[in-house]
């Protein structure tokens, strides 16, 4: 057995599950699985074992975002556009994401919408080790009224039974969870200022999924769209907007934030949105009056959301990490500015790492086996230099990276 062990030994351990960090800490890896995870003993490591140490680092689980779409680009292609891309494109775009995410420290990444099967596919082909990548969980088709948000991806369906098969085709074809467009979004047409389905239809869904043993995931941008979600039940809130007319203004309403709360249904935030199209614009050499003023709308926006999510905070909702990676110029190494624009929402650093690891593997239903260093979990870690409890930023440069007991250096995807 000792030729298959891998030591990593660094200054400190954090374990995702939210205590203080481990000093002197290491895991001890057996394949791939975590024999232990924890203060380092001193002694001596047994013939053939192989030790990796990291002065000046910390070792964390690796970490999770909740909501990409692998299928998009990240770089500023509008979404009606890379749909016209034949679905070969749309795989080959998805595996080169995945990879990018691993050598980013993501270990796991939860992909909320795409083309047909073509995230499906991937998966499969990361899981009989055609290539590396983030491990996958995937929806397929988010479910969407006719016409409605991202409705090119396939998932239109209306009334309550055609929604019910809808959610039993999905299943069919490997969903790993159901998600719902709520409301209307970024989609040319539709309305995210108003619920999409009827609270029957919503329910329907809910229902459907519950019985087949999948979670559902709820986009929701405007509050009527939350008031459903939670009075259906859905397992996660996805953005938790309060969008209240055509012109994008939102109008945060209270009583909506106290329900959410007492329901304890998690919400991810997305801040990353925002975040990534103003630190593109602000790269740029020279802007266009056009990207002035896209900038600045942007920048209003993001205070906006910003606010919301320490106002939700505050009324006690509980958050994960999700970036919305591919969407617009976020790109899926994106989390670790997620977790900084959360900290600027009011989690601590630790709560923030805990929501891009511990707390996001328990919300999407893989807390049993990733999510936190534990013994007998799968070994699944990321190495960073410095201490991200001091500044989270130092999570967007590994030093190295595990999955599945496999360690290497985010240059090998390069």
């Amino acid at each position: 057995m000792s030729s298959r062990l891998l030591v990593l030994r660094a200054d400190q351990l954090i374990d995702g599950k939210g205590g203080a960090p481990v000093r002197a800490g290491e895991i001890v890896i057996d394949g791939d699985r975590i024999l232990h995870a924890g203060a380092s003993n001193g002694a001596a490591l047994p013939e053939g074992a192989r030790l990796l140490e990291f002065s000046g680092a910390t070792i964390l689980p690796g970490l999770i975002d909740t909501h990409v779409h692998l299928n998009l680009p990240g770089d500023g292609t509008l979404l009606e556009d890379a749909v016209r891309e034949p679905e070969g494109v749309l795989v080959a775009t998805s595996a080169f994401n995945a990879a990018r995410a691993l050598a980013a420290g993501i270990t796991t990444v939860r992909d909320v919408g795409g083309m047909g099967n073509s995230v499906a596919h991937l998966r499969r082909a990361l899981q009989l080790g055609h290539g590396r990548g983030a491990h996958v969980l995937c929806c397929g088709q988010p479910i969407t009224i006719t016409g409605g948000h991202t409705w090119y991806f396939g998932g239109e369906a209306d009334g309550e039974e055609r929604l019910r098969r809808k959610v039993r085709d999905l299943i069919k074809h490997g969903a790993d969870f159901i998600k719902v467009m709520a409301s209307g979004g970024g989609t040319v047409n539709t309305m995210p200022w108003l619920p999409a389905f009827s609270r029957g239809e919503l329910g329907a869904i809910a229902d459907e999924a519950h019985r087949q043993g999948r979670k559902v995931a709820a986009h929701c941008l405007c509050a009527a769209a939350t008031r459903d979600a939670i009075a259906v039940g859905v397992d996660q809130i996805e953005h938790a907007g309060f969008i209240c007319d055509a012109a994008g203004n939102q109008r945060f309403e209270a009583d909506v934030a106290e329900d959410l709360a007492r329901s304890e249904i998690p919400v991810t935030g997305t801040l990353a949105v925002g975040g990534a199209v103003i630190a593109r614009l602000r790269a740029l050499e020279a802007r266009s009056a056009a990207q002035e003023a896209l900038l600045e709308r942007w920048q209003t926006m993001l205070e906006e959301n910003l606010d919301q999510f320490g106002r939700l905070r505050a009324a006690g909702v509980r958050f994960v990490a999700g970036t919305d990676a591919g969407w617009r110029y976020t790109r899926v190494d994106d989390l670790p500015m997620e977790l900084s624009l959360m900290n600027r929402g009011g989690l601590s650093p630790m709560e923030a790492i805990v929501a891009a690891t511990g707390r996001a593997a328990a919300v999407i239903g893989i807390g049993g086996d990733r999510g936190t260093l534990e013994a007998g979990k799968r070994a699944d870690a990321v190495v960073v230099g410095g201490n991200p409890l001091d500044d989270l930023a130092v999570l967007s440069a590994p030093r190295m990276v595990v999955q599945d007991g496999i360690a290497m250096t985010p240059a090998v995807f390069h």
